[in-house]
């Protein structure tokens, strides 16, 4: 073979398209809810889930490809597909998706939960005592709050807010002015629950039924003295993403709260109607919205599987939920409530929801409440409703101290709820900023400024995850307090960078985007390649939530042909193909779908011997290596990097929730090499509520 020909031969192929990886992913966690091992409730969980994943698909990435489609139609991605292919590709497999989420829905679930005591009543099954209870419902709840709107020239089609659900409703008739009436539509206020529970006494079945449901029935009511001939339902989905001139806005949050106004109708990117629904009304809607046949899924009842997952908490049913568990917490931490005294002993790895969130709550409160402290400094993405890390920051700046947090407004569908902290924390006194113009501010980070003898002492906590409480009882992460010097001084300068105008910090320990992460992650993989291609062992472990950077892509499969041996566990995106003979063929791509949601970023490099972790806020992707501010810290303590890599060698090990991608970008459930078979979530839950003899 030519030198030519042995360069192509070991060329990366064409990246699995991002767009089908991440439905691939949404198959993934379809494969819950059928699962029969998983407990039911959790099952139809995992459904709703799928459900809302794939309507912000389609808000945000389909909205993306549509717009690119405009603007640039010859246009082509880095897996080879133009915006018009993509938009194909998706259409059929996202049909096939939505069929065996409704097929998951009626076939199974609905049977079993009806089998375990829970059922949703169609039309078709209400006894005359439940119409007549419905029917009162319907009088006093639902009609007082609905507009039926009639469609004629003086009465032009309603605006439809992104993921309401409406009624098209076509009448035979004349209504009080003697006009003939033909189509109405009926949209049903956000403020009505969508599942309703229906009154039962002790012993019978838990019974619900659907908002849907009721309009459907009793939408005669609304249109006295005309014939109802059909009423269907829809929903439409908006172009939900948000588009601020940074560089041309004066006031970024002034720009963004302009913005969250227009979400509701953005452009129209998917219209769901009832399977039943006649092709002359399809047609109608759909031109009223200007989509194009491809935009169009007809749907079972209830047009939003989403909507189920309120039966979760009405039911009030825990046998048929996970178990509840109680975080543990490392044993230094029960000696006392210091976390200052705890985190001065030495570094303290969390490792989440396996032990509590509640030592970073505490960790700030301590802060607030304490003399010695001077300043605290803080990055918050998301942070929930009623944040007791914010209600911490809010307390310190009443107590006098200096509190900067640096607040990302842009963080998506968590817009407003940002800005509304931060009209809290700049009350309280505190200094808010909103991050670097053009660059999302992702890292994850928390400094405290203590005088204590000899100085000023930093500590610090950097994390994987958010600040979240709720999320970090669901979510995987890591987080490390420390009060190193080497850490605590890089911390303080990439603060210094966020809220003023320094140059570029000279960090000497951690890794920041959109500066030196990404060559950092490159070299490094040559290093591994240079170990393999002396004969020395090489290997590398990454864990992370996508990977789809070309780049690095092209440097992993350069390490492979090297002979680096390399694992990827990768929840979602891959564009990666591995097992490729001559280019991939020592790489392998897994993804963990569970009771949890992957989340942590650990990079591991095995360094012939001497291994460097990293743990990390930023996936592989172009936008966290290039338009965010990303921060990659380092695991120095050998008894923590080598519990990292237990936990990393645990998930390789999974053969019960783990998927193994093929070349073909199609992932298959890893075949079980054990008996019982290996959970890693279940292992890790096990081991830390047992009291992991790696703990302190």
């Amino acid at each position: 073979m030519d030198t030519a020909a042995a360069m192509a031969a070991s060329a990366p192929p064409p990246l699995i398209n991002r767009e089908l990886s991440l439905l691939e992913f949404n198959q993934r966690v379809l494969a819950q809810a059928l699962d029969p091992s998983v407990p039911l409730l959790e099952r139809l969980r995992f459904l709703c889930i799928s459900s809302s994943n794939l309507d912000e698909f389609f808000e945000i990435r389909v909205a993306g490809i549509k717009q690119l489609q405009e603007s640039s139609p010859a246009s082509l991605g880095a897996d080879g597909l133009t915006p018009a292919a993509q938009l194909a590709a998706i259409h059929r497999r996202a049909t096939l998706l939505v069929a065996e989420q409704y097929a998951c829905l009626r076939n199974v679930l609905l049977p079993a939960l009806r089998e375990a005591g829970i059922a949703l009543v169609p039309k078709g099954e209400w006894p005359e005592s439940t119409h007549e209870w419905l029917a009162a419902y319907f009088e006093n709840e639902v009609e007082p709050v609905l507009s039926p709107l009639a469609l004629d020239p003086s009465r032009p089609f309603p605006r439809i807010q992104n993921k309401s659900l409406n009624f098209i409703v076509r009448l035979q008739g004349e209504d009080a002015f003697g006009r003939e009436a033909t189509l109405a539509v009926v949209q049903a206020p956000r403020s009505l629950p969508r599942v309703v529970p229906l009154p039962s006494e002790g012993g019978e079945p838990q019974r619900f039924v659907l908002l849907s449901t009721i309009i459907e029935e009793f939408v005669p009511r609304l249109f006295e003295g005309m014939k109802i001939i059909a009423c269907h339902q829809f929903r439409l989905t908006r172009n939900s993403d948000l588009f601020i001139d940074e560089e041309e806005a004066d006031d970024l949050r002034r720009a963004l709260e302009g913005e969250l106004a227009q979400r509701r109708y953005g452009s129209a990117v998917r219209l769901e109607t009832a399977d039943d629904c006649p092709r002359d009304l399809v047609d109608f809607l759909a031109k009223q919205f200007g989509i194009s046949p491809l935009d169009i899924f007809a749907v079972p009842s209830p047009v939003n599987l989403h909507r189920l997952s309120a039966i979760y908490d009405l039911a009030q049913r825990s046998d048929l939920k996970y178990p509840v568990f109680r975080p543990s917490l490392p044993r230094r931490l029960n000696d006392g409530p210091d976390m200052f005294a705890a985190i001065r002993q030495s570094d303290l790895l969390l490792h989440h929801p396996f032990q509590s969130f509640a030592p970073v709550v505490d960790f700030l409160r301590q802060a607030a409440n304490d003399p010695q402290v001077l300043a605290i400094k803080q990055t918050l993405y998301r942070t929930g409703n009623d944040s007791a890390i914010v209600d911490a920051l809010v307390a310190a700046a009443h107590a006098g101290k200096d509190v900067t947090v640096v607040i990302e407004l842009r963080a998506r569908f968590d817009e407003e709820a940002n800005i509304e902290l931060s009209d809290r924390l700049q009350e309280a006194g505190a200094h808010v900023m909103y991050g670097v113009v053009g660059f999302k501010t992702h890292a994850k980070l928390a400094l405290v400024a203590r005088r204590e003898r000899g100085g000023i002492r930093r500590y610090c906590h950097l994390g994987t995850g958010n600040y979240h409480s709720r999320t970090a009882r669901a979510y995987t992460d890591y987080g490390l307090f420390t009060c190193d010097p080497e850490i605590g001084q890089d911390v303080h300068e990439v603060f210094l960078q966020l809220t003023s105008l320094t140059r570029t910090p000279r960090l000497s320990c951690l890794l920041q985007s959109p500066f030196e992460l990404h060559r950092a992650m490159l070299v490094r993989l040559e290093r591994e390649a240079a170990h393999a291609s002396a004969g020395r062992p090489a290997r590398v472990i990454l864990k992370m939530n996508a990977l789809v950077e070309p780049e690095s892509i092209a440097a992993l499969c350069k390490a492979s042909q090297a002979g680096v041996q390399i694992d990827l566990i990768v929840r979602g995106v891959c564009a990666l193909r591995p097992g490729v003979p001559g280019v991939s063929d020592n790489i392998r791509v897994r993804s963990i779908v569970g009771r949890f949601l992957e989340h942590s970023r650990v990079f591991w490099f095995a360094n012939s011997g001497d291994p460097e972790i990293f743990c990390s806020s930023a996936d592989w992707m172009d936008r966290n290596f290039f338009r965010r501010v990303e921060i990659a810290f380092p695991v120095r303590r050998e008894k923590y990097k080598k519990r990292i890599l237990e936990d990393l060698e645990m998930y390789l090990r999974d053969d019960t929730q783990a998927w193994e991608l093929d070349h073909d970008g199609h992932y298959r459930r890893a075949a079980g090499r054990s008996t019982p078979g290996v959970c890693a979530q279940n292992e890790l839950l096990d081991a830390y509520t047992a009291g992991r003899p790696l703990e302190e």
